[in-house]
């Protein structure tokens, strides 16, 4: 992988057990990732994306609003999406995906091996824009 290039949900493989890890990087590659809390304003469908999937704004605080597209209608309505927090990247480069240019990467877990997925989020209040470290 180049410097500032990602690959999307879509092109990384799924770590299935122990055997799957990933290989080690080194921990200033993953203190330069910049994970904040943000709360979502609003939610839509995205009827133009290739899989099911959520067109978000979310507010991180100082930071501003950004926008993102996320894969989350298996467990998740845009009603209860809709004011409730989420931890994202900030830092990455955005990324066109269709007509949304999506601004962050809304972090999930693929549920037991599968396309669906589970939110990651803070067990506490937290304040939009807060640091995950």
């Amino acid at each position: 992988m180049v410097a500032g290039e990602y690959r999307s949900a879509d092109t990384l493989r799924r770590v299935t057990g122990e055997s799957a890890a990933l290989p080690e990087v080194d921990p200033a590659q993953f203190f330069g990732v910049d994970i904040r809390v943000g709360t979502v304003i609003s939610c839509e469908p995205f009827p133009e994306a290739r899989r099911p999937a959520y067109k978000l704004l979310i507010d991180f605080g100082p930071l501003g609003t950004r926008r993102s597209s996320g894969r989350l209608t298996d467990h998740y309505r845009p009603e209860e999406l809709t004011g409730s927090t989420v931890v994202a990247v900030v830092n990455l480069p955005a990324r066109q995906i269709g007509p949304v240019r999506s601004e962050v990467l809304v972090l999930g877990v693929y549920q037991e091996g599968s396309d669906r997925v589970v939110l990651l989020r803070p067990d506490r209040a937290c304040a939009p824009g807060d640091r995950v470290g």
